[in-house]
């Protein structure tokens, strides 16, 4: 747990007293941090399409490779089936599942900022490998490094969106880490489509280019501000205040620090957490709230759509440069719906924006 909890409107109490004004420094920590969703939407974009360049398989992947030039008599997508590919692809899930357990233990405890910069290096390092990879063993290590910093940083940024933003504008601004996100994915689909006529090393500059915003994130992130919710955590309350006046731009912020020292108190009362997680009255918000929407989002096969688009569109008869473009398509319709998103959040509401997408989602499946 991140400890990010008493972000929830529930806990404001005195909300109607809160003064803010959109400060440019409170609009930079957004866009710094937000550089988060980048990172995990450059890779869930990139990689899709390096696997489907032939330039990529012929070094890494002969087998595959040959199968694609080959005239067989299986289907088309049984020519990617190959076990040393879906370890490429899925080291870096498994690395970012792994590496939350040690996200939540640096954004508690250092703070949302520290596990920011973490994610910022170690995603750095990751692209730096992959690009200069040789084989594959350098490859998985680049994976993991990169699963490692999609870990801390898709934990540490929405929660950093959410705390740092005006209570009236935390559905818009947290939808900025979905926004920077798709927009990932479509600079990497467009970088793909672009890199796929350089032969024979289009797929490294590809691959590489992930160091780009890793690098803005670290830099932008050495001078990011802390959150007040958790500098308050920490017990540096007067440090805590002075960041909230200066990311509100009014130093009318004696409502809103008063609701967060009360909600930081009430959980630290509770001694147990993750115990007090399984009481009967908290059972319907973790499994619903906590486990049942966010993984039945995951299993509707989303993120491996969007990964493996252009593998997909390939085996439907799609050439290279068409599938990359059809995925190009799909990744601009992310980016709009995600705008759409932004606007209109925080007046409709959260729950009426699940059962808008999952009627969506029913009917075009």
């Amino acid at each position: 747990m991140a400890g990010g909890g008493f972000t929830d409107d529930g806990n404001l109490k005195r909300a109607h007293l809160y003064e803010y004004n959109i400060t440019s420094y409170f609009i930079f920590a957004c866009l710094v941090a937000a550089m988060g969703g980048s990172l995990f939407g450059y890779d869930l974009g990139v990689s899709g399409g390096v696997t489907s360049m032939d330039d990529f398989l012929k070094e890494f992947f002969p087998k595959i490779y040959r199968r694609k030039q080959e005239s067989l008599t299986e289907t088309d997508y049984c020519k990617y089936d190959n076990q040393l590919l879906t370890l490429f692809t899925s080291s870096l899930y498994f690395a970012g599942l792994i590496s939350t357990f040690g996200a939540s233990y640096v954004t508690r405890i250092y703070g949302r900022k520290g596990s920011i910069l973490v994610g910022g290096i170690s995603f750095f390092f990751g692209g730096v490998i992959n690009a200069a990879s040789v084989n594959i063993l350098m490859l998985i290590i680049g994976r993991i490094l990169l699963g490692a910093g999609i870990g801390f940083g898709n934990q540490a940024v929405p929660l950093y969106l959410s705390e740092i933003s005006p209570a009236k504008h935390r559905g818009a601004i947290n939808q900025l880490f979905q926004l920077t996100t798709c927009l990932g994915i479509l600079i990497a689909n467009a970088i793909n489509y672009a890199t796929e006529q350089l032969h024979p090393w289009g797929w490294r500059l590809s691959l590489g280019l992930a160091t780009f915003p890793a690098t803005l994130m670290f830099l932008g992130g050495l001078i990011l501000p802390e959150t007040p919710n958790s500098l308050v955590e920490q017990g540096k309350l007067e440090e805590a205040k002075k960041v909230l006046i200066k990311v509100r731009g009014t130093p009318n912020i004696d409502a809103e620090f008063a609701d967060l020292v009360e909600a930081s108190d009430a959980a630290r009362a509770i001694k147990h957490p993750f115990r007090n997680l399984l009481l009967k009255k908290n059972r319907p918000q973790l499994v619903i709230g906590a486990l049942g929407i966010p993984a039945f989002q995951q299993l509707t096969g989303m993120n491996s759509i969007l990964f493996y688009a252009p593998v997909f569109f390939q085996t439907l008869g799609f050439g290279s440069s068409a599938a990359l473009f059809s995925s190009l398509i799909t990744s601009g319709a992310l980016v709009i719906a995600a705008l759409i998103s932004m606007g209109l959040v925080d007046k409709f509401g959260r729950r009426a924006f699940f059962l808008e997408a999952g009627t969506e989602m029913f009917i075009c499946m």
